[in-house]
């Protein structure tokens, strides 16, 4: 296959050549479309197509599947223009090589916008060159001939031939130009839009391997690392003789760590610890049991839960230390108010859990280095491990494994720089296995936030002004990863009077994406005091907020300088929005239903990752208590654009989201204490469990627009759709969560 320059034409960089056996290899390489989103702008895309004679397509996926079916979705996008019959077509795991194949990650809900019309260009591109071949073989014009199922068609001699039997000469075909490439009308997919099921499904079924915990290499030894339960602490002692002396024990040796105090999350370098290696990982991890260690830990230690509730507390009635957005005059419009509603509204720190723990497989040889590993963000792996060996990028190769989960967590590579630093010592491939207690106690967690909020309302209910108070995390005026909130924050440019300020707490905790980024603790509290005010103003809630949709009372502006990190939101059309909440009323039978007593529902939706998502939730609170919540149902309208690649993908991606959020309003927190975290397993950070999942009615809005991602937009709205359903089942108001502090009394006000 030819790697081309990042400077050659477009008619350089699209290849095509014989395969081995007389089939074709085309090889494509896409400069940026025109009008594409902007964190998508300097990506080129890179696809593969390999035709054998026998009429099978194999077909490359180039980003990491990390169980949200894109290994399957991409493929069949291309396989639709190509035309071929799905049946036929294999897909295979592309090699990580952004020289071939652009940016290849996971993340954000952004691999089927960022490929959508590229991939629909690399398959009828190749369906042209076959066309082409064919027309020559045929003495035909091209005109006359007709695809269906990986078939050519002349009807009018009633001749046909196979991809397969024609791919040899289509690598001899001029190729086309991909802007003007010729692609099917919509209405003629039979691929894109239907149900497929996982490509890995039989495989995953049979238990076969395909997760970085399966991965072996040949001489591998494995390796647990203790690391400080401080973040970013170091060793001061351990004692390693004792340790190596346990059987199977090959090596013991503490890990200098790289981390300082101005590193805290994401990338921040090599913790530091002891690392075991042994024969087995059973010998490394009983070894392991034996370990003490005296640890010189940072100032973090002195931080708590508790401690950041109180300074939280402390800092919501003094004035925001910076500026996020002001429109029109709040405090005026609050001295005027017909009636004004305050409440204060709080969410904790969240690990991801993924239900593979952390792993990676690194061998350091001649001075390169091999790395297996389940990762978003191969990468990021890449730079981290040429960072902390000292190494060029140029000298690493990462091996891209299914994950068993990721949720933002894999975006972060920490095993992969350990793994190979213990590959480097030992001089030896080492597999290294994190434990559960190492994933949740060393995770970067979903930051906790405290909203101090403040409306007023009219003579006739509306809302003409509000005001937040954010407390989160970070210094100095720059907000902890994934801590911040951005300007464009719903309701944003609809109210007239709006302000947004944030005041920040010092954190040693490392903090980076969770599930809908932001979104997720952000739709929870303002739609949550939206469905406040709506009450307060005497209004039903569907009604209160199709009427704050109709009308931008604001012009769209420019943001106002804010949050690093926070980005460029896409243009928030607030029509679609509006069409789910009543596809989501229609369908739940808002308004229509007489529900038995202690039984309620509640409206949210969010606009993330490009998507429009509204739930309804039903719940039944026995005894009143909304400890005891049982989630009866949920039903979610989504608009994430004009076409649903995999039907069956699409639902199981909702699906999931709205269950996540289940299993993280009934019980899920990250408590710090003496700057560790406390939780260690699924005793004390509960997931959903098969009785609690309630059944989730799934409907698509399809609006005329290119496709999203459906992995994050239909997590945020749940959480606020169960607690406004709690209160209407109740009269007690959900400001903070979870429901179930670990048996401690929830705080329902």
């Amino acid at each position: 296959m030819n790697i081309q320059s990042p400077k050659a034409s477009r008619r350089d960089v699209l290849k095509a050549s014989a395969a081995l056996g007389g089939g074709l290899m085309i090889s494509f390489k896409l400069a940026p479309l025109a009008g594409a989103q902007a964190s998508v702008s300097e990506a080129e895309v890179t696809a593969f197509i390999r035709i054998a004679p026998d009429n099978i397509v194999t077909i490359a996926a180039k980003n990491p599947e990390i169980g949200q079916g894109i290994k399957t979705s991409l493929p069949m996008i291309i396989a639709d223009e190509l035309d071929v019959d799905w049946n036929n077509v294999r897909v295979e795991t592309a090699a990580y090589d952004p020289t071939r194949f652009g940016p290849q990650s996971s993340g954000g809900s952004t691999s089927i916008p960022r490929n959508w019309d590229n991939l629909r260009r690399v398959g009828a591109a190749a369906r042209q060159m076959l066309v082409g071949a064919a027309a020559k073989q045929l003495k035909v014009p091209e005109s006359e001939l007709t695809t269906a199922n990986g078939v050519i068609t002349h009807t009018a001699s009633n001749r046909t031939l196979t991809y397969g039997q024609i791919a040899a000469k289509a690598a001899t075909v001029k190729v086309p130009d991909l802007k003007t490439v010729a692609l099917k009308d919509p209405k003629d997919f039979k691929i894109i839009g239907t149900s497929k099921k996982d490509v890995d499904g039989p495989a995953i079924v049979h238990g076969k391997p395909l997760y970085g915990v399966d991965v072996s290499v040949p001489g591998m030894l494995h390796a647990a690392f203790e690391k400080a339960p401080v973040f970013g602490g170091t060793v001061k002692s351990a004692n390693l003789e004792d340790v190596k002396s346990m059987p199977g024990v090959r090596a013991a040796f503490i890990v200098p760590g790289t981390i300082n105090d101005k590193e805290v999350g994401l990338n921040a370098g090599l913790s530091g610890g002891v690392a075991i290696v042994a024969d087995s990982w059973w010998q490394a991890n009983l070894a392991r049991r034996r370990l003490r260690v005296e640890w010189n830990n940072r100032a973090a230690v002195s931080q708590s839960s508790e401690g950041f509730a109180a300074r939280a507390a402390a800092l919501a009635p003094q004035k925001p230390e910076m500026s996020i957005r002001k429109d029109g005059d709040a405090p005026k419009a609050f001295s005027t108010a017909a009636k004004v509603i305050e409440a204060s509204y709080s969410y904790p720190f969240l690990s991801h859990a993924t239900m593979e723990p952390q792993n990676a497989t690194a061998h350091f040889k001649d001075g390169k280095v091999e790395v297996w590993m389940p990762t978003q963000a191969p990468g990021n792996a890449r730079t981290q491990v040429a960072r902390a060996l000292g190494i060029p990028e140029a000298d690493i190769t990462v091996q891209m494994v299914r994950a068993g989960g990721g949720f933002g967590r894999r975006g972060s590579v920490e095993p992969s720089v350990e793994a190979a630093w213990m590959s480097r010592e030992v001089g030896a491939p080492v597999k290294l296995v994190w434990t559960r207690e190492d994933d949740m106690r060393h995770d970067c967690y979903r930051p906790a936030g405290f909203h101090n909020f403040k409306a007023g309302l009219d003579a006739q209910g509306r809302l003409v002004a509000l005001s937040d108070h954010f407390v989160s995390f970070g210094e100095n005026g720059t907000f902890a990863a994934n801590a911040a909130m951005g300007p464009m924050e719903f309701p944003a440019e609809f109210i007239t009077n709006f302000d947004l300020g944030a005041s920040l707490i010092s954190l040693g905790t490392p903090t980076g994406p969770l599930r809908a980024p932001r979104s997720n603790g952000f739709a929870f509290v303002f739609q949550s005091f939206l469905d406040e005010i709506a009450h307060a103003a005497g209004r039903d809630p569907l009604e209160f907020h199709l009427d704050l949709l109709s009308t931008r009372r604001v012009a769209a502006q420019a943001p106002v300088a804010a949050a690093a990190g926070v980005p460029t939101p896409a243009t928030f059309v607030p029509e679609r929005m509006s069409a789910t909440l009543k596809l989501v009323a229609e369908k739940s039978g808002w308004g229509k239903r007489t529900l038995p007593p202690g039984s309620g529902l509640g409206l949210a939706y969010y606009f993330s990752h490009q998507g429009y998502v509204a739930h309804v939730a039903e719940v039944s609170v026995p005894g009143n208590d909304p400890r005891q919540t049982k989630i009866v149902k949920v039903w979610t309208a989504g608009d994430v654009g004009g076409h649903i690649v995999n039907l069956s993908g699409a639902e199981n991606q909702v699906q999931g989201a709205v269950l996540d959020g289940v299993s993280q309003i009934l019980g899920q927190e990250i408590t710090i204490a003496n700057g560790s975290t406390v939780e260690g397993n699924f005793d004390t950070y509960p997931l959903l469990r098969m009785k609690q999942a309630a059944p989730v009615e799934v409907h698509f809005l399809k609006s005329n627009n290119n496709p999203t991602g459906l992995g994050e937009p239909a997590l945020p709205p749940t959480l606020p759709a169960i607690a406004n359903a709690i209160f209407a089942a109740t009269g007690k108001r959900i400001r903070d969560l979870p429901l179930n502090k670990n048996g401690r009394q929830g705080a329902a006000v």
